[in-house]
């Protein structure tokens, strides 16, 4: 009866952590929309941005975080929190709400999940948005975005996924960024 009881204790946990991770964004890529529209590519260039950080983060221990190959390079935990940067600068500069949360002191599975937030919001946006000049501000045009923080965010994936092989934690190698889902 013990070891019935554990083996439901088990059962159960593994059931709610599975739940938690797969209610993230991002587990596999949103079905690609019918029309292309300068909103619906920019969504689906977010959702692939999504889509990369999520499985370039996906399992990665303390000791991937605090990898630091040079001394004037940064630990995959600095660049997870340069991305999730960038993914509040998107979102500011296309969204009517402005967030700020800069003094928040947050654990990497909070700005994991957060950085996937602003990654599916900003994507919802833009596949509503049929005009993207209507992004232009007075600082910048809209096109700095496209270059600047989303390019960036994407090179920054790039960077998680060789700081964690060098620390011994490798990418997995199931996913397909081709097809956006875990190969079968």
């Amino acid at each position: 009866m013990k070891y019935l009881s554990i083996l439901f204790v088990l059962i159960i946990t593994t059931s709610t952590i599975a739940q938690s991770e797969d209610s993230l964004p991002y587990y596999i890529i949103p079905q690609y929309p019918e029309t292309y529209t300068s909103g619906t590519v920019l969504a689906r260039m977010m959702d692939g941005l999504g889509f990369r950080y999520y499985w370039s983060t996906e399992g990665l221990r303390p000791e991937d975080l605090n990898y630091k190959p040079s001394e004037s390079g940064r630990t995959s935990a600095e660049t997870i929190d340069h991305i999730y940067g960038l993914s509040n600068f998107i979102l500011n500069n296309i969204s009517s709400e402005k967030s700020s949360d800069k003094d928040e002191k947050l654990t990497f599975e909070e700005k994991r999940k957060r950085t996937l937030l602003n990654i599916q919001e900003a994507s919802d946006i833009f596949k509503t948005t049929d005009d993207i000049s209507s992004f232009d501000n007075d600082r910048f045009p809209f096109w700095n975005i496209i270059n600047g923080p989303i390019a960036d965010a994407l090179w920054h994936c790039g960077q998680v996924v060789m700081l964690r092989r060098a620390s011994g934690n490798p990418f997995n190698s199931e996913v397909s960024v081709f097809r956006g889902k875990i190969k079968e």
